[in-house]
């Protein structure tokens, strides 16, 4: 298929682990973690593999090149003296994304600035005319990356963000990004075990990646595009091939999914998204408040849901917390039950003993996913 090279897998704070044994169980070479990112080896059909298939990523990107900088006539002759020609040409259009963690630089983008503009007088000075920026939707995406002196110029191989699946058209007040939540469910260790609740669903996320994970199906199987569609050297044979593959991959689950949420706009949202998603067989949501509910079935249930932490929600947070404690106490034996919040003070008034809280980011809110077990009987007894 190909000679193999290097490419970095971006990720959120956290999920570092979980992504190496993502690509590791894809068939990756070479894996390192790094903070946010885990850099491995693969070829071309790999790399259409790893947009398709993997949860918690963010971007795939391939390096190109790399080259010392400490300061704007460093990165310009740098971006300069590359061939673009390889990558580019004058009718087509692209754009930059920089990133920049150095004592020498402050502003990202100025450094997309300079890139560009070294791009562009490239062109222009070889054939008279440059390609155009388009930062919407461009046909080559440039991504720099400085750490300290080091330039790191990488090909964009995803475009959008990866979190960005396709099913979701609908979302509500504060939606939880998709990469987080395949990343919580992993973290927690779903795979479809037994049946799922998410209490408090909002627009169905949770339940949805719940259910591509339960089935094995390719996180990204209904997005529109995939940046590399537009390079030179795409292969939309092989692209189609591995596709198929990973969907042979798919298996048949025999549980159920459901989602409760207490406000009737979102369970609208919510079924729009799953019917996007093509999952409305495996996935059910009803109107209805989790603190009235019980649980349905004698059997082991798994709880994963996104609680309002009174950021963007407005709740009385100590009566909010009090009632998720009283109500899996209560009502929901034989739980594994798992919650993010990023209000810390809150969980003091859950009533009960987390056993893990590992920290992750929810945006910029620092939060934890924590977890519950609830007993059948008591302790003893199970």
């Amino acid at each position: 298929m190909g000679f193999n090279f290097k490419m970095v897998a971006k990720t959120l704070f956290g999920f570092e682990d979980i992504l190496a044994e993502e690509l590791k169980n894809l068939g990756a070479l070479n894996i390192k973690k790094g903070m946010r990112m885990v850099s491995f080896e693969g070829d071309n059909g790999f790399m259409y593999k790893a947009n398709l298939a993997c949860r918690t990523a963010i971007k795939i990107l391939k390096p190109i090149h790399s080259f010392t900088v400490k300061n704007e006539t460093d990165l310009y002759d740098g971006i300069y003296k590359m061939n673009w020609s390889e990558y580019l040409n004058e009718t087509q259009t692209f754009a930059i994304d920089a990133t920049i963690f150095s004592d020498y630089f402050n502003h990202s983008k100025y450094i997309a600035l300079k890139t560009k503009d070294a791009i562009a007088d490239q062109f222009r000075n070889q054939k008279g005319v440059r390609p155009s920026v388009d930062i919407d939707s461009p046909d080559l995406r440039i991504n720099i990356h400085i750490n300290q002196s080091e330039c790191t110029v990488s090909l964009d191989s995803s475009g959008a963000s990866l979190h960005l699946r396709g099913y979701k058209t609908d979302t509500n007040i504060a939606p939880i990004n998709e990469v987080l939540a395949a990343g919580l469910l992993l973290l927690a260790g779903w795979n479809g075990q037994c049946d799922f609740l998410d209490p408090m669903c909002g627009s169905g996320t949770i339940l949805i990646e719940a259910a591509m994970i339960a089935c094995n199906i390719p996180a990204n199987i209904n997005r529109a595009e995939f940046a590399c569609e537009r390079w030179a050297d795409y292969d939309n044979a092989l692209f189609e091939t591995i596709k198929e593959n990973l969907l042979k991959k798919t298996r048949e689950f025999n549980f159920k999914i459901k989602g409760y949420d207490i406000d009737f706009t979102a369970i609208k949202k919510s079924k729009i998204n799953i019917h996007n998603a093509y999952l409305e067989e495996y996935i059910e949501v009803m109107h209805e408040d989790f603190f009235d509910s019980k649980k349905e079935q004698e059997g082991k249930l798994f709880i994963l849901f996104n609680p309002p932490y009174d950021e963007r929600i407005n709740i009385h947070t100590e009566e909010f917390y009090s009632d998720i404690g009283n109500t899996l106490k209560r009502n929901y034996p034989n739980t594994d039950a798992w919650m993010i919040t990023a209000n810390l003070e809150a969980l003091k008034y859950v009533g009960l003993k987390p056993l893990p809280k590992i920290k992750v980011y929810n945006g910029n809110l620092e939060a934890r996913l924590v977890r519950y077990e609830i007993y059948a009987g008591s302790r003893k007894q199970s």
